[in-house]
């Protein structure tokens, strides 16, 4: 089995006003460095659109028209101070969310070795009837919550190496015992959740907050002294990763100072304990990532490891 990347041209087409970091050219970038020869044994299909039901797993149907009605049919609209819509953003939702579900689908039932998912809009900051954070729908959230749904995954763990904390994957599974979250991520820093305090009805949230100006020594110790015993605790069946590489030292956003060998080192810590409890099945989905030679360089990194199986 290979690796699969599920990719579509329609998430180019979600425009962002000028300058906003969340801008096509993010895409753009992860493509052209996933076209090096290395990566040519890679499995590769196009992103499907997610139909409401499925994004009704984790979303209420009042809001997921309320999305769809919200699109523009022409320039752009902003739904709060950072998170706008232009006509192709809809489609381009559906299929972010539509990949991670089908990259579900290859892994749970051993098409795929495993999955990396590469559309945007992101997704782990939406909440359950908000959008935020350049977020329409939680991708990761969707992902998880259908894998129970239509696949009988009994525990799922979503884990979130973003700079930003995943505020609406929290929020979605705060009350829900049979999902895990677990962020690293800059605090304080937007969206200002994700204190170690923070940790659910059922425990099963676990957040490892860092300080500007950590690195990689700092962020390796987060992952191995609360995430990864809690991981290998819960024994979930499917790993869904958030995976934002806005956390490397070159990103504009945030004040971290990861290189590429740390999301290599947490990818491969992660794919240890998938081998243990869930037969290998890791689904990564495209997060943040600003600085484009950084996300591009790291993205690859982080394809190159799931390759490695």
């Amino acid at each position: 089995m290979s690796t699969l990347l599920i990719t579509h041209p329609a998430c180019l087409n979600h425009l962002t006003p000028l300058g906003h970091p969340e801008r096509p050219e993010r895409l753009r970038a992860v493509e052209r460095a996933l076209e090096a020869e290395k990566f040519q044994t890679l499995a590769r299909v196009q992103a499907p659109m997610a139909p409401f039901e499925i994004i009704a797993l984790c979303h209420p149907m009042d809001y997921i028209l309320q999305i769809r009605d919200a699109t523009p049919r022409e320039g752009m609209v902003r739904l709060d101070a950072d998170t706008s819509m232009s006509p192709g953003s809809f489609e381009a939702a559906l299929r972010a969310i539509g990949g991670a579900i089908h990259a579900v689908d290859e892994v749970v039932m051993k098409r795929a070795a495993n999955a990396f998912v590469a559309t945007r809009p992101p997704g782990h900051h939406a909440e359950t009837a908000r959008p935020m954070g350049f977020c329409l729908f939680d991708n990761a959230a969707i992902a998880a919550r259908y894998a129970q749904d239509h696949h009988g995954i009994t525990r799922a763990a979503i884990v979130d190496f973003d700079v930003h904390h995943g505020n609406g994957s929290q929020e979605i599974f705060w009350a829900d015992k049979t999902v895990m979250y677990c962020s690293t991520h800059q605090m304080p820093l937007f969206p200002g959740t994700g204190a170690i305090g923070e940790s659910g009805e059922f425990n099963t949230v676990v957040n490892a907050p860092l300080r500007a100006g950590d690195g990689g020594e700092a962020f390796r110790a987060a992952f191995e002294n609360r995430i990864l015993p809690r991981l290998r605790d819960f024994k979930p069946e499917l790993i869904v990763i958030s995976a934002g590489f806005d956390a490397h030292m070159r990103d504009p956003l945030a004040n971290l100072n990861l290189v590429e060998a740390d999301f290599v080192w947490a990818t491969q810590k992660i794919m240890d304990v998938a081998d243990q409890c869930a037969e290998g099945r890791v689904v990564s989905l495209l997060e943040g990532g600003y600085d484009l030679e950084a996300l591009a360089s790291s993205a690859a990194a982080h394809v190159t490891t799931l390759m490695r199986g």
